[in-house]
């Protein structure tokens, strides 16, 4: 019997490594943190030591809907805490390099949760949520996700539609092009360094909406802005001194910039591009949120 434990934890082992990506990144979209991923799979792997593999039949299957009922026990965990929070939630962003873009980076857009949806999801309820994540992004049949929110198929499948038709109806689609999206964000960053208003509004959409996320310096910057009118006089205002230190990356892939000094990275910025003007800009300020951002 030890001996069969031992082969099972190997195995278990084994294929946890071999799913891990797939895996935190169904985590990341559940739960908007990779902090809190990377604690869901910790937990999701502390679960296996007590499951059996002979009864497994497909074990990527298995593997998601566990860190799917890992992760909604961290967010129905959540919504029970009484709420501290000051200005705007954003979720941690996910940082990458732009310097070549091409077809591969292109692909990025395709697997990559843009900050504006994440933020949308935010809203759903743990059950939808879940629903829309892992049939929506990750193909799980209701069939199985029905037993993680403990409704019927049938209703399972109304979750999700509830989450799609919230998601579809707040969360703007960006441009797929990515060099299109770098120059619309070339533009902006040169538009504020120069304290160009009339610049900032070509480049703005008319009902763009600006989010920050200061963490623990709530107060150092409006948490939300609406409209290009007052979008663009505050950029106007804090770019000659603030978007010197910008340069642009993908953001959860998609155009964006991160804003950091020698040692430090201050701020990481998503912006979202649809039909060659930007609708949202998700301004992410707080230290322990980019504490994973290099500054390579």
């Amino acid at each position: 019997m030890t001996d069969d434990m031992t082969d099972d934890g190997i195995w278990f082992a084994e294929q946890f490594e071999q799913h891990r990506q797939r895996l935190r990144a169904v985590a990341y979209r559940m739960l908007g943190s990779l902090t809190d991923a990377d604690d869901a799979l910790q937990e999701a792997w502390i679960r296996t030591t007590r499951s059996n593999a002979g009864t497994i039949e497909n074990i990527d299957g298995w593997l998601v809907t566990l860190v799917g009922r890992v992760c909604i026990d961290m967010l129905r965990a959540r919504r029970a805490r009484p709420d501290h929070l000051t200005g705007t939630w954003l979720p941690e962003p996910v940082v990458g390099d732009d310097a070549d873009i091409g077809p591969e980076q292109s692909a990025l857009l395709a697997d990559s949760v843009g900050l504006a949806m994440l933020v949308v999801m935010e809203s759903l309820e743990p059950d939808e949520r879940l629903a829309f994540v892992l049939h929506d992004m990750f193909g799980v049949p209701f069939d199985q996700i029905a037993p993680i929110v403990d409704r019927t198929t049938v209703a399972t499948r109304q979750l999700a539609s509830r989450a799609r038709r919230r998601v579809r109806g707040s969360a703007p689609m960006p441009d797929a092009d990515l060099t299109t999206q770098r120059q619309v964000v070339d533009a902006f960053l040169a538009a504020a360094r120069a304290a160009d208003f009339e610049g900032l509004l070509e480049v703005l959409d008319p009902d763009v909406v600006f989010r920050v996320d200061a963490g623990t310096r709530a107060g150092l910057v409006p948490a939300l802005l609406t409209g290009a009118s007052d979008v663009a006089e505050h950029a106007a205002n804090v770019g000659p001194r603030f978007a010197t230190l910008c340069e642009p990356a993908l953001v959860n892939g998609a155009i964006g910039v991160v804003a950091k000094t020698d040692t430090t990275v201050m701020a990481v910025v998503g912006m979202t591009v649809t039909a060659g003007r930007i609708t949202e800009i998700n301004l992410v300020l707080d230290a322990d949120k980019l504490a994973h951002v290099s500054i390579d």
